[in-house]
């Protein structure tokens, strides 16, 4: 009997530490194919390339793993290595770990996510992993015990057809659990910083701050890394706002 198939990417590229990281937990689980994008490709959502061709290159290869760098975004990653490098459809498809959290309304501009919803719309459990803190050198192994829970979990159980899961942890060394929790709620505000060039033309920097509206008894994802909790939001591909249907429904007479 073959091993579990695991396809890994992300948006911080294939040499970041997180990718790394997570690589090396999924190969105690199955055989790992790495198609990652070769340099940054945070808030690309679920972008995919039409414009211009996309290039792979074979970084790596030994027993039960393959590592593939991509010129395209972290949805044509998945794409291509469902496509192109695996031989099979893989059993899960993982994302991460990212440098930087993807809670609250973020989970819609996440590169990260990208590689999430993609592995969900071809019919495959998928599962994104976050970290708070920025830094390419920050510690992950307080994560390691909660990521290996819930990949077991995943690959015993698999998820519902159309559901993936976004897992966001705090920048602490020691967890108070882990929480199964909502969305949060929040804006961004103060986005755009203009700045002039040194050759005198105005250009405008992406910047803002993040306003949750949570309350804080709310079961949301944010409230949960405030307590110290690694927070698991279960997510719909199907986004249909059903009790707006009714609301609706004389625009068809």
């Amino acid at each position: 009997m073959k091993r579990p198939l695991i396809l890994i990417s992300n948006d911080d590229g294939f040499s970041a530490k997180g990718i790394h990281f997570l690589v090396d937990i999924a190969r105690r689980y199955g055989d790992v194919v790495v198609v990652a994008p070769d340099g940054a490709r945070s808030g690309s959502s679920l972008s995919v390339t039409f414009s211009s061709v996309v290039k792979a290159n074979l970084i790596k290869e030994e027993e039960g793993l393959k590592v593939y760098s991509c010129t395209g975004t972290p949805g044509d990653c998945v794409k291509l290595g469902i496509a192109k490098f695996c031989d099979r459809t893989p059993d899960l498809v993982l994302a991460g770990i990212n440098h930087g959290d993807n809670s609250a309304v973020n989970v819609h501009y996440s590169g990260t996510m990208g590689v999430v919803k993609e592995g969900c719309l071809k019919g495959i459990s998928s599962i994104g992993f976050s970290h708070f803190s920025h830094s390419m050198e920050t510690d992950f192994n307080p994560m390691k015990p909660y990521i290996e829970k819930i990949i077991s979990h995943v690959l015993e159980n698999k998820l519902p057809i159309g559901v993936c899961l976004n897992v966001n942890a705090p920048d602490i060394p020691k967890y108070a659990g882990l929480k199964v929790c909502t969305m949060g709620e929040g804006v961004w505000q103060n986005e755009w910083e203009e700045r002039i060039s040194p050759r005198g033309f105005t250009y405008y920097w992406l910047v803002g701050d993040f306003k949750s509206v949570d309350k804080q008894d709310d079961n949301t994802d944010r409230n949960a890394m405030k307590k110290g909790y690694i927070a698991v939001t279960p997510v719909k591909i199907n986004v249909t706002a059903f009790e707006a249907i009714n609301n609706l429904s004389s625009l068809e007479q």
